[in-house]
């Protein structure tokens, strides 16, 4: 166990109680602390160093990185020094938030190693492979609740839903949006799809009305993206969840013009922010694809659950 004095010491430097709370629990490598903390690899380094040396955290080698740890909880002053960091240090909430990004992309990183090795039949035709196909047969396993299509448009995806939800109330602000999309329902006997014309910042729905709140490729449209979180948060019951797929941040300016796009997407940060304002909870962002033609538009996925239990 390291003495008393020592862990005093090298615990009295916030930087280094920063990098303590956040080694707590998690594996992290020097260049993920730098991105977390704003600081130079050599500054780490020394931290991370003197750390060690007072046997406080301990490191195993993986590849061509060191990963760092915090030595087990043992009950000594270090576990009473953090638990106490936690609210006096101003910056530990979000190095805990960039944590959790830090460790997605080690994850989507290990997920796109896997799809260029497995993934090569997605380059060839496949007979009856679509994702069509696949988002078919994932939505059997979709429970029947009441879903809200914010940003709806012409409701190919509503109408997709419908299969299986109870009801879904598709909302647009386009008048002909609306009747294109009411009138394919017609066409395809669907009649548990309310098509409702309304802004998706002041959603005509009642608060509490619904189960799941999806917004596709629509939150890039909002003047107030943050208002049209508080309405999916206000029309959700206890419990509800919301689904946003967005594009990530770009700086493809003509899209203002070429697809009335009001904001030139997202980053995994803005809509974690957004949604936590909303008072959601359980919030989890990723990249989820990427265009293979300029300018590469990539798709966020948020998803995310409002604070209460289901009655």
């Amino acid at each position: 166990m390291p003495s008393i004095v020592k862990t005093l010491r090298v615990a009295a430097d916030p930087n280094r109680l920063r990098i303590l709370l956040l080694l707590d629990g998690e594996e992290l490598s020097v260049a993920e602390l730098q991105e977390i903390l704003s600081m130079g690899q050599s500054t780490i380094s020394t931290h991370l160093s003197q750390l060690k040396q007072a046997g406080l955290v301990e490191d195993r080698r993986t590849g061509k990185n060191n990963l760092y740890r915090r030595r087990p909880a043992d009950g000594g002053p270090l576990d009473r020094i953090l638990a106490q960091a936690v609210a006096d240090i101003p910056e530990a909430a979000g190095d805990r938030s960039a944590r959790g990004r830090v460790l997605r992309k080690r994850q989507d990183k290990t997920r796109a190693f896997f799809d260029s090795v497995a993934g090569r039949l997605n380059r060839n035709y496949v007979p009856g492979k679509s994702w069509k196909s696949l988002a078919e047969a994932l939505l059997r396993l979709l429970p029947p609740v009441t879903i809200a299509d914010l940003g709806a448009g012409e409701g190919s995806f509503a109408l997709l839903l419908a299969q299986r939800a109870r009801r879904v109330i598709a909302v647009d602000a386009s008048a002909r949006m609306i009747d294109v999309g009411r009138e394919e329902a017609r066409r395809n006997g669907i009649a548990n799809v309310d098509f409702r014309l309304g802004d998706i910042e002041d959603v005509p729905i009642g608060a509490g009305e619904v189960d799941l709140v999806f917004f596709s490729q629509s939150l890039h449209h909002a003047l107030h993206p943050e208002r049209a979180l508080a309405e999916a948060a206000r029309i959700l019951a206890p419990g509800g969840r919301v689904v946003i797929l967005d594009l990530a941040r770009h700086r493809f300016e003509e899209a203002r013009e070429l697809y009335a796009d009001e904001w030139l997407g997202f980053s995994e940060s803005d809509l974690e922010t957004m949604l936590a304002r909303a008072d959601f909870t359980q919030i989890e962002t990723t990249l989820v694809d990427k265009e293979a033609e300029p300018p590469h538009f990539q798709t966020l996925l948020a998803v995310a659950e409002k604070a209460g239990k289901r009655a």
